[in-house]
Formats: structure tokens, sequence, C-alpha cells
């Protein structure tokens, strides 16, 4: 990997991405752990796109238990333009890399099993990226979810209180963007910054995404495209899914500071405020904060009220589904994702990442809730 990471270096004039010959080929690269459950509709999705010229899909195979790697391994023998690469840590980002290096064609198009491509997702991204001269484009993160839990969660991931407005998930206007879902890429530009950072476990498209920015190349948002997601089935991985990412995230401020977006912050800054009103209130209980400076510190109350309604008068109205147990999950998936991600962010800014890793995919079959 190189060393340029872009710290304190100013981003350098647009310049296009170098245009590539209508049908010089597509790769799809797919990390895969776990997935046993999601890879066949995955690669389905894959292999049905229509372009002009071969494609190919190489899969990363992690470590799997659950009987992924033996599916994978049916599925290339049945398809030769499936291939399997190893990614014997499981990392994401090694595992991308590993399917990169293996790959052959000028523009690579990130795919992940939990997820299925729409028709004619390719074809357009192709179109938007010779249109705009973007080294990549993404589009919308389409969640979706199976059990009451599940789409308590896509719920959240589609919504702007969920995840904090970034437009791959609530959608907006196309144009350039601070990072990109998935995305379709030109080989040429990730070369030239080096590939994926192998250092960073989560959070690893934003921070290729700002390299490739600096490097002066357009990242691209066209809500025209559109992929499905399949979150987490879970509570518990939930929890240690966004707690992992959360730590990533404060990683990477302790690497990059302002670079990261303001809503970055908002998860930890509920984490310190929700601490704040479980002290204070403490405090005021025991009869040891009283009078006037107990009815200042009170203050702390009025913004986790607000959130705590805000919550609860989504998951009761429309946006929260129609039946009862979606409403309960969509009351507690929000907080839930929240305060796993803000306990994370604190941690990683305070002491760094160092080697944490997600573990929701670690496990085996997954276990959906009712």
């Amino acid at each position: 990997m190189g060393n340029d990471r872009g710290e304190g270096i100013a981003p350098r004039p647009h310049r296009s991405a170098p245009r590539v010959p209508t049908g010089a080929g597509v790769s799809f690269i797919m990390p895969v752990l776990n997935e046993h459950e999601y890879l066949a509709r995955a690669v389905e999705t894959v292999l049905a796109q229509d372009v002009p010229g071969p494609i190919e899909l190489v899969l990363a195979l992690g470590p799997s238990t659950d009987g992924t790697t033996e599916l994978a391994e049916s599925i290339a023998a049945d398809d030769a333009r499936v291939r399997l690469v190893e990614n014997p840590a499981a990392d994401i980002p090694v595992g991308l890399n590993a399917a990169i290096r293996a790959s052959r064609y000028p523009t690579i198009v990130r795919v992940d099993a939990h997820s299925e491509l729409a028709a004619g997702y390719t074809a357009r991204a192709l179109d938007t990226l010779d249109r705009t001269g973007a080294a990549n484009v993404g589009g919308v993160m389409r969640a979706s979810g199976r059990t009451p839990f599940q789409r308590a969660v896509a719920r959240a991931y589609n919504s702007r209180i969920g995840l904090g407005g970034g437009a791959y998930h609530s959608g907006g206007g196309e144009g350039e963007a601070e990072s990109a879902y998935l995305g379709v890429m030109r080989r040429e530009p990730l070369e030239e910054i080096g590939l994926f950072d192998e250092s960073i476990r989560r959070g690893e498209d934003w921070e290729l995404n700002l390299r490739l920015r600096t490097a002066g190349y357009r990242v691209w948002f066209d809500p025209e495209l559109s992929a499905t997601y399949w979150p987490r089935e879970s509570w518990a991985r939930l929890v240690r899914q966004f707690f992992s990412t959360g730590t990533w995230r404060g990683e990477l401020v302790r690497r990059y500071g302002t670079r990261n977006s303001l809503r970055f912050f908002a998860p930890p800054a509920l984490v310190v405020v929700a601490f704040l009103a479980l002290v204070i209130g403490a405090l005021q209980v025991t009869g040891v904060l009283a009078g006037p400076w107990s009815a200042l510190a009170s203050i702390v109350y009025v913004p986790l009220a607000a959130y705590v309604l805000l919550i609860l008068a989504v998951a009761s109205g429309r946006g929260g589904g129609s039946g009862w147990r979606d409403k309960l999950w969509s009351a507690a998936v929000p907080p839930t994702m929240h305060l796993s991600w803000g306990f994370g962010f604190l941690r990683g800014a305070v002491t760094g990442a160092r080697d944490n890793v997600d573990t929701s995919r670690l496990s085996g079959r997954n276990t959906p809730l009712p």
C-alpha cells in the first residue's frame, strides 16, 4: 500500500478519470464471510447485469463456518465467470484488494454478499462514469427486511433519523459526494492511490474516497442507481456491528480530524448527554444537587427528551411499520444503533481502533428474531 493518505494535502483541481472503451469488460468484486443465506441471490443479480463486453465476479472468501465456502465453490464450478480468492484474515479491505488484484477488467464494481443489484445498475453506472468523468459512482442503499426486527433496521437505514442523512441512505439530488455506497470504480485511479488501506477494517470505503477526492478525482452520487441491502438479523449482531463501525470512525477522526462530516459526531454526543443525564439525575435524587443549580442542570434533559419523543413519534407513525412488533422494534433499533455507534466512537477516538474486528458475521448461521 502507498503511504500517501492525503493528510494535510489540499485537493488537486478536478481531473477526469480515464475513459474506458465500450465493451472493455467489468470486474465485480465481493468479500464473503458467513453469507450462506444471501450469497446465491447476490451472485445471481450480479451475473444478470446486462453490460457490453465480458464480466467476471471475484469472490474473496473468508473462513466461513456456515457452508458459504462450499456454496461459493459450487457456484464457481457451474459458471466460469465466477472466480475465487482466499481472504484468510476475513478483513474486508484485504479481501477487496485481493479481488481487485485478481481481476482483469478496467472497471471495478464493488458488491456485498448482503446486497442485490437492481436490473440495469451497472449499465447506468457505466454511463454515469462516462458522463461525469468520475472515478467512483455510487447510488442509494435500499435496505430491506424479512422479519419485524430486520425491517425495523432497514427503516432506520433508509431514514435520516437512523443514519444521519447520508445521500446514499436517504436519497437526494445527483452530484459530487463525500463517499459512495458500494461503488463502480475505474481501475486506473484506484491503482494510482494504492487501492484500499488494509489497516482500516471499517470505513474503508470513506477513506478510499477521501484519497480519490484528494487526488483530484470526482466521487459521484447518482440517485437512479439502487441496490438492495439486507441488514443484520439480530439485536446482538446489530450491536456488535455498530460498535465496531463507531470504533473505526473514532479512529478515522484521529487520523483525519475535521475531514470527517459533523454528522459522525451526533451519536457520541448522544452518549455524552445520556451519561450526564444519569449523573445529574443521581445527584438530584440523593439531594447532592438541589436548588437553582439543580434547575440549571436539568437543562441536560431537554435534548434527551426531544430525542426520545422523536423516536417514539416515528415508531408509532407510518414510519414505524404496520404491525405492533414492527413498531416496537422501530422504537428500539435507532437508539441501539446510535448508542452502540457512539460508545464505539468514543473508544476509538480515545484509544484508537487497534485490532477491533466486527464480529457480527463470525458466528455461523444467522438466527433471525421473530
